[in-house]
């Protein structure tokens, strides 16, 4: 059995990992700024990312820590998460953690990524700085109940009945099942041939944003929503729109859509080496991401 910290355990992707992990045979411990507040598996543990004193406690006698956190919603996220991300490997550093297991975002060295592209990048950097091996998952956009970018996908396919949109609906992208982002974190957990490396993870398709929104209206059954691509759309007017016909931030909303504009696909498959078997495909991926709102709700 494995010591392991997750943080943002009460997120979207943290909620999901922590039973999975438990599961899976480890020790857990689910750290939140409110453990009082917590009431999911694993033991509650208070820490916060920004205030290294209070993550000594946390990380003490802890093999595996899981960074799952950012600040997305804020509009210094750069500054915000680039403190955080040093803060914490410090005091992993500190505490002797083996593997620091952290979930960032595709896209290619090449390319000119975005300010929130750019942020994931450096924060993996960051994380392993004083020293503790960093393994990192770099995903696209995650399709699951709760996933900013999936919700933003569903809930305009379900409000609107024409949609006008930017030239960035032909960048291709590589969705992934949350299920799939969940399998590949535990799988790589306490591995050896996992320290210190980077790996890309999506589903079997890559598709286009357009192509993403039509296979969704598909899979709800809803009627084929028109589309008006224009030349002009500012992340900014684009963050405002997005504003009125979902209950996505505007903040948020334009931090996202300013990265998509990047293509985002997979062009190394060597995770299947550690963690084999077939992803999901993306129309499945929606009928889960449907049927998990409709048990919850």
């Amino acid at each position: 059995m494995t010591d392991i910290l997750v943080t943002g355990a009460t997120g979207f992707v943290g909620g999901r990992l922590v039973p999975a992990l438990i599961a899976a045979g480890h020790d857990l411990r689910a750290m939140t700024r409110r453990p009082e507040e917590y009431d999911g598996p694993g033991t509650p543990v208070g820490g916060d990312v920004q205030d290294q004193s209070t993550l000594d406690a946390a990380l003490s006698g802890v093999r595996v820590a899981y960074y799952l956190v950012h600040s997305l919603d804020a509009d210094d996220f750069e500054d915000r998460d680039a403190r955080a991300a040093e803060t914490f490997g410090k005091a992993a550093a500190a505490a002797g953690v083996h593997q620091i297991v952290y979930l960032g975002g595709l896209g290619a060295e090449s390319a000119e990524l975005s300010a929130h592209l750019r942020s994931r990048r450096e924060v993996e950097g960051l994380l392993g700085a004083a020293g503790v091996p960093v393994t990192v998952l770099r995903a696209g956009i995650v399709v699951g109940r709760g996933g900013v970018s999936w919700e933003l996908t569903r809930q305009l396919v379900k409000n609107l009945p024409a949609m006008v949109v930017p030239r960035w609906v032909a960048t291709r992208t590589q969705p992934i099942a949350v299920d799939d982002v969940i399998r590949y974190l535990v799988g790589v957990a306490d591995e050896p041939r996992a320290l210190g490396r980077v790996f890309e993870i999506g589903g079997p398709e890559q598709l286009t944003y357009l192509e993403m929104l039509q296979i969704a209206s598909a899979v709800t059954g809803g009627h084929p929503v028109p589309i008006v691509k224009v030349p002009v759309l500012t992340p900014r007017l684009s963050s405002y729109w997005l504003a009125l016909v979902t209950d996505v931030d505007v903040t948020t909303g334009r931090n996202l859509i300013d990265s998509m504009g990047t293509e985002v696909v997979v062009t190394d498959r060597s995770i299947e080496e550690i963690v084999p078997g077939d992803p999901i495909r993306y129309a499945e991926a929606v009928r889960r991401a449907l049927e998990d709102a409709e048990d919850s709700g």
